[in-house]
């Protein structure tokens, strides 16, 4: 929802951003949102018995919680997000990060700078691909299963990032950076965080020291889930 924010758009909600508009098809069938249907389905009966909280809000409480619950940092967060009324208010497409582009570290610039966001914050977002898997009928990335998704939880299947990818800690830039297993998933976009030497910087910091990596994160996080937004 946040990550179509542009910084050189004033207008809302045409600025894109955390304004609920991830509920309708229309945003839901761009391809960088393949799958999360899904996750929709799981939060529409919170949304249903505390009609009072906004998609929007909704949507950020879920990402933070998920990472908490996870092992990961709290992030800091704020409410009262203002939610889009019509499909007619969604984004146009395009505005997500490809996981495959020719120049990936220009790719996430472009993204990330668009939305007034600097390449450690690239990199310390970047680290979120800790958690989940990647399924090739989706994304067109990752293998269909591997012997850390064979048995689930959840519904088996995809290609992680790190071995335990139900919680959230800096194993995944150790991960990119040793490249030894080839059960686990390696995007362009992740390997060019540890070729880019700016970001490189900072992938090798949050190897070292996970304690960086979760401020770093928490702050990262906390002001990706206010952009764009509108508050009451």
């Amino acid at each position: 929802d946040a990550g179509t924010y542009d910084k050189n758009i004033e207008e809302w909600p045409k600025r894109g951003g955390a304004n609920g508009s991830l509920r309708f098809d229309a945003e839901l069938k761009h391809g960088a949102n393949a799958g999360l249907v899904n996750a929709l389905k799981l939060l529409q009966p919170i949304k249903d018995k505390y009609s009072g909280v906004t998609y929007a809000d909704l949507f950020q409480l879920a990402s933070a919680t998920a990472i908490e619950e996870a092992g990961g940092p709290k992030i800091p967060m704020k409410y009262g997000r203002v939610d889009v009324t019509g499909p007619e208010q969604c984004p146009e497409e395009g505005r997500l990060p490809d996981a495959g582009p020719p120049s990936p570290g220009q790719h996430l610039r472009d993204v990330f700078y668009r939305m007034g966001l600097n390449d450690k914050e690239i990199v310390a977002l970047s680290g979120g691909h800790t958690l989940g898997r990647a399924r090739p009928e989706r994304s067109g990335w990752g293998k269909p299963v591997t012997k850390y998704t064979k048995d689930g939880p959840g519904t088996p299947g995809g290609q992680s990032w790190t071995v335990q990818w139900l919680k959230f800690d800096n194993s995944y830039f150790k991960d990119i950076k040793e490249r030894t297993d080839e059960d686990l998933l390696v995007l362009p976009t992740d390997a060019v965080l540890v070729e880019d030497p700016s970001f490189k910087e900072y992938a090798e910091k949050y190897a070292e020291d996970q304690e960086a990596f979760f401020k770093d994160y928490a702050e990262a996080h906390a002001k990706l889930s206010n952009l764009g937004a509108k508050f009451d």
